[in-house]
């Protein structure tokens, strides 16, 4: 009987109905009602109370508003509370561009939890059965989903300020008809569940009947899978995270970037796990269109691709490699940041998007700091004023100890500086817009100490 496998599958879970303050999620068709009426049933015995909810999508007119009424009479009839939600969700669609699907979901959670903070609930409980385990599970391998999402539908999962719990997941569908039948209860059929214009009625009619007819009891070899497959993703995703945080780099809400050698050291399950917990990371509203082919796409430039290289992935979010580091971002260009051009007549600091410079004078060389980051200059020689800007195409400079001159965009590849970061880097001029310094990276031959120059001005590039 239905209620003796709902006991045994809440015991399984270590799930006690008693004394729980719910919202149950009621549509008034076979499902939500056979769940509504079985835990109507357990009302006293377990001390519980419980709210329906009920939410009007408006897609189908005055039947889907006959639906509710059916909800609200079957609720004044048995006194369980009752709220409902019209809501035009087609509007939304239209507005937002989002699917059907995703529209009435987003609308479905958003009123559970306002109705949880009404009445003090800390459960939504939901009719999701073994049949929509099964489909939820292929349809996501299908479609090419990735970690948890494969597992399918939980048991249970935080949600607002509690949890949600689906005590149907061990059932079929035939089951729930069964119990409806048995109990004498009425509920409503929404005919769109039988057309097959939506991706999850095809799998439903099509493949799950073929899959019932090779094992009748096939939905619970899909819950025993979504079960070990939750359990093991949740320990790969701890492995996961303790070894990401060792190849991080950089961190920011819109940004992380990673040590390419050190992420290549993790094992492969954990590389792919890492990229999808970054892409969890950045993205607020994960994209539909992300699946595992990206995941692929990420190891393929890691591995195979050039020492620099872009993917630009769905809603913005680009993946930048620049030599030993990969860059995941999804910032929005600063235009402030884009170009610079400061002046210097005489001592004084100048902010920048990746640090400062600040220009001093000293007499006679003595205290002089010298290392990549520093640069000095005879005064006297020095054209002035001191220039400090971004790089401009063609950019050129004598390079000290070597004859002639380089290309700018040359010294960034042989230094391996990120793409990223080649248009914000300072470059040092004298009045002429003669490049006399590359911060971090080279010195111009105009650059040092001369025997018989007794002031100097001392550059410094401080990150």
């Amino acid at each position: 009987m239905l209620e003796t496998k709902v006991e045994r599958f809440l015991r399984h879970h270590s799930f006690v109905l008693d004394h729980k303050r719910m919202v149950v999620g009621v549509s008034g068709g076979p499902d939500s009602l056979a769940l509504l009426h079985f835990l109507l049933r357990e009302r006293e015995k377990r001390n519980l109370f419980i709210v329906t909810a009920h939410i009007d999508h408006m897609f189908r007119g005055q039947e889907s508003y006959e639906d509710a009424m059916f909800v609200k009479s079957f609720c004044e009839d048995n006194k369980i509370p009752f709220e409902m939600l019209r809501v035009d969700v087609s509007e939304i669609m239209e507005a937002s561009g989002k699917s059907s699907q995703v529209a009435a979901r987003e609308v479905r959670y958003d009123f559970y939890s306002k109705i949880m903070d009404i009445y003090d609930c800390s459960y939504v409980a939901l009719a999701h059965h073994g049949d929509d385990q099964t489909e939820t599970i292929l349809m996501r391998l299908t479609r090419g989903s990735t970690g948890m999402a494969r597992a399918g539908i939980r048991f249970t999962r935080p949600f607002h300020t509690g949890v949600i719990f689906r005590p149907f997941l061990c059932l079929t569908k035939t089951e729930i008809e069964e119990y409806c039948t048995r109990h004498h209860l009425t509920p409503r059929l929404d005919p769109s569940n039988e057309k097959n214009v939506y991706s999850r009625n095809r799998f439903r009619l099509q493949v799950l009947p073929f899959l019932k007819k090779e094992n009748p009891q096939v939905h619970e070899q899909f819950q025993r899978f979504s079960e070990e497959l939750q359990t093991d993703e949740l320990f790969l995703q701890e492995l996961t995270v303790q070894e990401l945080n060792k190849v991080v780099e950089k961190r920011k809400e819109c940004e992380m970037a990673v040590d390419i050698q050190a992420f290549l050291k993790m094992p492969l399950p954990l590389q792919r796990r890492g990229i999808q917990l970054i892409l969890n990371y950045l993205y607020k509203e994960k994209p539909l269109a992300l699946s595992a082919l990206h995941i692929d796409q990420v190891l393929h430039l890691i591995i195979h691709g050039k020492p620099s290289g872009r993917l630009d992935f769905p809603n913005g979010l680009k993946v930048l490699r620049s030599y030993g580091e990969l860059v995941f971002t999804i910032c929005e260009v600063n235009t402030e940041h884009e170009t610079y051009h400061f002046v210097l007549n005489g001592p004084g600091t100048v902010n920048l998007p990746n640090g400062s410079i600040k220009l001093q004078f000293a007499g006679g060389g003595e205290g002089l700091r010298n290392g990549p980051n520093t640069a000095v200059f005879a005064a006297d020689d020095m054209k002035w004023p001191i220039i400090i800007r971004t790089r401009k195409t063609g950019d050129r400079m004598t390079v000290k100890g070597m004859a002639g001159s380089k290309k700018l965009k040359d010294i960034f590849i042989d230094q391996k500086i990120p793409l990223q970061n080649r248009h914000t880097w300072p470059v040092v001029t004298d009045g002429d817009d003669c490049i006399i310094w590359l911060p971090g990276l080279k010195k111009s031959s105009y650059e040092g100490l001369r025997q018989t120059t007794k002031h100097y001005i001392q550059l410094i590039f401080e990150k």
